[in-house]
């Protein structure tokens, strides 16, 4: 009797990227540049949301190859902070 062979949708585990990124890092990346732009309205804010837009979209892309969920991994870690200590203690032997 052969193996029956379930198909598995590439739709259910990839991971939601937008440009290469995560999607709330890029997408708040760009409201942030957007903004300092229409701001600012001059060359100088122009420039510097240009430059943080495509140095975040570069810096997100790397992120995302590495782990694609890595705000999420960070931002759970911060929760548990508390729990576990930065450095590991000697054993006690009493």
């Amino acid at each position: 009797m052969a193996l029956r062979r379930t198909p598995f949708y590439r739709v259910l585990y990839r991971p939601p990227l937008v440009l290469g990124g995560e999607r709330e890092p890029v997408l708040l990346t760009l409201v942030i540049a957007v903004g300092l732009a229409v701001s600012g309205f001059n060359v100088a804010s122009l420039v510097i949301a240009a430059v943080l837009w495509f140095g975040g979209i570069a810096g997100f892309r790397a992120m995302a190859k590495a782990d694609p969920y890595m705000t999420n991994v960070y931002l759970r870690q911060l929760s548990y902070r508390a729990h576990y200590s930065p450095r590991s203690r000697p054993a006690r032997t009493e």
